[in-house]
């Protein structure tokens, strides 16, 4: 009769060569497939805790006005028929969380329609971030970010101009 450890050792013998791939063949790695990735890939979050503020403009004639916000500086300039009156002018300001160290994709609209309470509208248009061109979440699976964009005041419009800037993230 064999012993037990001996009986342990042939088992653990067959189950070695049971599991070894054949000549050439590569093991799979369980742990890089997609299935897996996406079993351990936490999902996407965006917080938003500050909108653009233009702060104070005036319109100096009957054409179109543009202001523009730095989302790198947090700079305020204005050009073609506005004035800046002063005031504190602010940058969008969000932050996306995820699975550390993956690459992400900010998803800003082309364009989006402001409007007063009185119906006036303006347009935000070339909303662009402060991210470099492949942004990726920290060890800690945190990205914050700064977002700015081109206000285009047409005809006699004015008022306090509200909207909603609809900002997506997802994988790359």
């Amino acid at each position: 009769m064999a012993r037990p450890s001996s009986c342990l050792r042939a088992l653990a013998a067959c189950l070695a060569l049971a599991a070894a791939p054949a000549a050439g063949e590569a093991p799979a790695c369980k742990l890089c497939s997609d299935a897996a990735r996406a079993e351990a890939e936490l999902p996407l979050s965006i917080e938003i805790s500050a909108g653009i503020e233009f702060s104070r403009l005036a319109r100096t004639g009957h054409g179109d006005g543009v202001a523009s916000l730095d989302p790198q500086s947090g700079a305020k300039r204005v050009d073609q028929g506005l004035v800046d009156l002063g005031g504190f002018a602010l940058t969008g300001r969000g932050r996306v969380s995820g699975s550390p160290s993956r690459a992400v994709r900010i998803i800003l609209p082309s364009s989006v329609t402001l409007r007063t309470p009185q119906g006036e509208t303006a347009e935000l248009t070339d909303l662009v971030t402060d991210l470099p061109a492949a942004p990726m979440l920290d060890a800690s699976g945190a990205l914050e970010f700064a977002f700015g964009g081109r206000l285009r005041v047409g005809g006699a419009a004015a008022g306090n101009f509200r909207g909603r800037i609809p900002i997506g993230v997802e994988y790359d």
